[in-house]
């Protein structure tokens, strides 16, 4: 098992996410989350990728030929906020989120509170009963602590009759680990 926080939410992802689903990677980044959820739904499935970087689309680009994978996905140079132009209501099983800034990237480009909140409300209309949101929440250092305290303070108010929200966190790891959160629309 690969407890670090990339693996620790891949392994979430791998339980949930079936062949044939639509998924949606909302910061595609380099794209590993765009890869594996490709390899989860398989041929018959699809996953939509966004990001506002150039660098982030050709790498993702470039990874998933590397990797051989289906032609099931579709790579968008938009902002995660525009998702709800690209997917139906109620029809993605899985749409995974990193929020910060793209590894070996400009530091300053970074996803904001106000955008990624906008983006997490226009995902909870997309998932269909039992989807999850994976989150990975960087803080500290570049990215600071605004965004990780705006996101939680906003799903800490999720209607819990309708979403299960589980933060976990690395308690014992220096310099503000990441924090992966998983939502489930019940």
């Amino acid at each position: 098992m690969n407890y670090q926080i990339t693996g620790w939410c891949a392994h979430l992802i791998r339980q949930h996410v079936k062949k044939g689903d639509l998924c949606i990677d909302a910061t595609m980044g380099n794209g590993n989350d765009t890869l594996l959820l490709s390899q989860l739904c398989g041929d018959t499935g699809c996953v939509l990728a966004f990001d506002i970087q150039e660098m982030a689309l050709a790498n993702t680009k470039e990874r998933l030929e590397k990797e051989h994978a289906a032609h099931n996905y579709e790579l968008f140079l938009d902002s995660h906020v525009n998702m709800g132009n690209y997917a139906e209501p109620m029809s993605v099983s899985c749409i995974v989120f990193n929020f910060g800034y793209l590894p070996g990237g400009n530091h300053k480009l970074a996803t904001r509170p106000e955008s990624s909140i906008l983006a997490l409300s226009t995902s909870l209309s997309l998932l269909k009963k039992d989807g999850i949101l994976m989150l990975c929440i960087y803080s500290g250092g570049d990215s600071g602590f605004q965004e990780r305290d705006a996101l939680l303070g906003w799903l800490k108010e999720l209607d819990s009759k309708k979403y299960l929200v589980i933060k976990t966190e690395y308690y014992n790891r220096p310099n503000n680990p990441p924090m992966p959160v998983l939502v489930v629309k019940l």
